[in-house]
């Protein structure tokens, strides 16, 4: 059974603690410098709102805003640092899109979604997939939205909450324990696809991963932590 959790929004449409993802996202998509975060308890998010922002959000309350230049655009940070070869940026570039993975069971079916970082839009899915890992899934998710992009000619960025998933984009190669059989047949086939992809296309997007801690759940986020 998935475990409650309850997110605070300091600044968004309407500031308060709500008790799922989808009630929380309405209130911060599309919503310039938005704050929020998740906790476990009620408890902790009730003090946490209390307190406000700058005591619980980011790291001395940096993290996490969106900022737009003339044209209106969302940018990034120009501070940015490398973490196990993954960049990471300090805001939120909601000129992007975010991916995440929803499993039953790890290894088990997988399914994934890309959705549009700002409004929470769908932008694509796969809720087919047979016997997996949270991984591999967020794996294939990655590259299924650098060919979305490619083939829509945008440079977006990609968030993914993964840093398995981003090392193994990287490599262009993934390396699990999941093995091969008739169970996972499926899967295995679409990591191949999306490896052969990786090595045979190029492309300008930054692939990221989302600060969580900072910048609560990703907006792709299944809510069946």
């Amino acid at each position: 059974m998935s475990k409650s959790k309850f997110y605070v929004v300091w600044e968004g449409k309407k500031p308060g603690v709500y008790t799922s993802w989808p009630e929380c996202q309405k209130q911060v998509a599309g919503t310039k410098g938005a704050k929020y975060k998740s906790y476990e308890s009620k408890a902790a998010a009730d003090k946490a709102f209390r307190e406000g922002w700058t005591r619980h959000w980011g790291q001395g309350g940096q993290a996490g805003v969106a900022s737009a230049d003339t044209t209106g655009k969302s940018r990034t940070a120009a501070s940015k640092r490398k973490s196990d070869g993954i960049t990471s940026a300090q805001e939120i570039d909601y000129d992007s899109i975010s991916v995440d993975v929803g499993t039953h069971g790890n290894p088990g079916p997988v399914e994934y979604r890309g959705v549009d970082t700002r409004t929470g839009q769908l932008l694509f899915s796969n809720e087919n997939i047979g016997k997996g890992t949270n991984n591999l899934g967020e794996f294939l998710a990655i590259v299924h939205g650098l060919g979305y992009l490619k083939q829509q000619g945008s440079s977006k960025t990609v968030y993914s909450d993964s840093l398995n998933a981003l090392k193994w984009v990287r490599e262009k190669k993934v390396s699990t324990t999941l093995v091969k059989d008739a169970s996972t047949r499926q899967i295995w086939e679409l990591i191949e696809r999306a490896e052969s992809w990786l090595r045979n296309n190029t492309y300008d997007n930054k692939v990221l991963k989302w600060q969580t801690k900072q910048w609560g759940e990703i907006k792709a986020d299944y809510d069946r932590k």
